[in-house]
């Protein structure tokens, strides 16, 4: 992998003060993370691991409109479809370690989650150890949609948020806004965009991400504090169709959106996104969480929905996709398992 390129023309890695600063730089494409993006931030983290004179890392993005919208899906698409399914494969596992890494980073590692987040943005966000969202913030894991689940540590996260509040969100991918986004576990504090300049000049004059608070208020309402308690009752259920059959009574606006969420997904990512994110909270490790979600993707363009997903998404967009399982009870536990194997080749090392 050309490292270097991907510095230059897609990242922008460099040392200001005593802060690693990173900033995806692909605004016309909502600074999707390719995966030379990711090969170059790791090598850059390495280095700045070990340079003493790097107190800590920030990263943000290019642009006003997205922080980092998700992986380079087109690329995945096309590989797969050609054949290529080592190409997934490998970006995947090269991901996930690199998320690892970043939860594991042994110096503060402050994002600045601005527009839109989600996906492969989440995954180098919402590990770090300090993240900030704005008013412009808008946080989804929507990958039910395009025939894949909730990646990149994403089932860990979800499995951490309150209640069954990370089944209901990964399952229907509903998007949040900053106070949404603090109260599910994905992000820390609230600042006003106006006031970032000043935030990344400070952090970089004095090295201490704590001088975030300076900057920091109080969130605007969000829409998801109402919502708990009959999220909690619809998402405990054991499945996903028994969350559809508790929905499908209620003639109100919220369970009407929340039905229709759920058959807007594969039914087959749908459950396989339940059982990873119980299996997520039962064990609480990232590392755990992320060798499972590998499971799935590893054959999710062969066996999954994938491929299809994004076809009817992005590549056609008829948003008529053919899902291999005709409804949401079509899905048998056998299917689940078969998908959530150890792969041939063994589990990932992250």
């Amino acid at each position: 992998m050309n490292v270097d390129a991907a510095t230059s023309a897609d990242i922008h890695l460099r040392v200001e003060g005593r802060v690693g600063h990173a900033t995806l730089d692909r605004p016309q494409a909502l600074n999707a993370l390719t995966y030379h993006m990711a090969l170059a931030l790791e090598q850059a983290l390495d280095g700045w691991a070990a340079d003493p004179d790097v107190s800590m890392v920030l990263i943000d993005a290019a642009g006003d409109r997205a922080f980092c919208a998700g992986g380079d899906i087109q690329t995945l698409y096309h590989t797969g479809r050609s054949g290529d399914l080592d190409y997934g494969r490998r970006f995947w596992a090269d991901e996930y370690r690199l998320n690892l890494k970043i939860a594991r980073y042994p110096k503060p590692y402050v994002a600045l989650m601005d527009g839109i987040v989600m996906g492969g943005g989440v995954g180098i966000s919402a590990h770090g150890s300090h993240r900030m969202v704005t008013e412009r913030t808008m946080l989804a894991m929507p990958e039910c949609s395009i025939g894949l689940v909730p990646d990149v540590g994403g089932t860990h996260l979800l499995a951490e948020a309150p209640g069954f509040l990370g089944e209901y969100l990964g399952l229907t991918g509903t998007r949040l806004v900053a106070a949404d986004a603090i109260l599910a576990g994905f992000a820390d504090v609230f600042v006003p965009s106006d006031r970032l300049g000043r935030v990344i000049e400070t952090l970089i004059e004095s090295g201490d991400p704590e001088s975030i608070t300076r900057f920091a208020e109080d969130a605007p309402e969000g829409k998801l504090g109402k919502d708990l308690d009959r999220i909690d009752r619809i998402f405990a259920a054991d499945t996903v169709a028994d969350m559809v059959e508790l929905l499908k009574p209620d003639p109100g606006g919220w369970a009407q959106a929340t039905l229709k969420a759920l058959n807007h997904g594969s039914p087959l990512s749908l459950a396989c996104t339940l059982q990873l994110i119980r299996d997520a909270r039962a064990s609480g490790e990232l590392g755990t969480a992320l060798r499972h979600e590998y499971r799935y993707v590893s054959r999710c363009m062969q066996h999954g929905d994938f491929l299809e997903g994004i076809r009817a998404a992005v590549i056609d967009k008829d948003r008529t996709p053919q899902w291999r399982h005709r409804g949401i009870g079509a899905v048998h536990p056998a299917d689940v398992a078969e998908m959530l194997a150890v792969p041939p080749g063994g589990d990932i090392e992250v």
